[in-house]
């Protein structure tokens, strides 16, 4: 089932049809699917957690580099130890590999450093699902959580890598749904996050699971760009059936839209 839901921060009442198309101008900054990870070993129940996510994804693309808060854990979706039966991804979306972050017991923190130039929006398409661990500490989601991310885009005069500070430039949220503790069901995010006022066209984006208890995250797209949610691969208009409102919130555009895996 594909649609678009309307989603906002500091939300007025204005909605808008936005017809997607791809900018002359953009870029595409970070294309990542977690497919390679460098090192990557299983620590127990499908759970590689004592790598950083930059031990095992840092230099791709060359030079990139992530900053995390605590763990930011590195899963193994088609191995067989978690809850004792491996985890289950109807879609298929996930591939072999996800991130998962904590919303509770530690904060969970992962942040992507960016020149997005004179671009207007630095725009993010990725998937989140609500999984659960069964070691270390596990589980932490209750019966029907929804995963809540918070995406914060910062001003970063000095281009240095880090979680974001100072200067909030925006903020958006996105929610998944709820799943059984092994189940990926896979919540596709598109998040135009508005870059105005940012000093030299340096910005870090903050990736914090709000709430949920522990979530999963995959196959990021990060685009600058003029036009929001222009990803540099859009060619096609949403069906006019599919578009529920595009929330005016806070200089930007945010809205979701979901493919549920079953």
């Amino acid at each position: 089932m594909n649609f678009i839901q309307s989603l906002g921060i500091v939300a007025t009442s204005v909605s808008l049809a936005v017809f997607l198309t791809p900018s002359a101008q953009g870029a595409v900054l970070y294309d990542q699917n977690f497919e390679n990870p460098t090192g990557f070993v299983n620590d127990g129940g499908d759970v590689n957690i004592f790598r950083s996510v930059n031990t095992l994804y840092g230099n791709q693309p060359p030079g990139f580099t992530f900053a995390q808060a605590n763990t930011v854990e590195t899963l193994l979706i088609t191995g067989n130890s978690a809850f004792g039966t491996g985890y289950s991804d109807p879609s298929g979306k996930g591939g072999n590999y996800a991130l998962g972050m904590l919303s509770n017991v530690q904060n969970d923190l992962l942040g992507l450093s960016f020149n997005v130039g004179s671009n207007q929006f630095l725009n993010a398409r990725l998937d989140i699902s609500s999984i659960d661990l069964s070691v270390f500490s596990g589980p932490f989601v209750t019966s029907g959580a929804i995963p809540t991310f918070e995406f914060t885009l910062y001003d970063n005069p000095s281009g240095t890598t880090g979680l974001g500070s100072g200067k909030i430039l925006s903020v958006l949220r996105a929610s998944g749904t709820a799943s059984a503790r092994n189940v990926f069901d896979w919540t596709e995010v598109l998040l135009p996050l508005n870059t105005s006022g940012n000093t030299n066209g340096n910005v870090t984006l903050r990736i914090d699971l709000l709430s949920g208890g522990y979530a999963a995250l995959d196959n990021i797209r990060i685009a600058a760009s003029d036009t929001p949610g222009d990803v540099g691969d859009i060619t096609a208009v949403p069906e006019p059936s599919t578009i529920l409102g595009i929330a005016l919130a806070g200089g930007g555009l945010a809205y979701l839209k979901r493919r549920r895996s079953v």
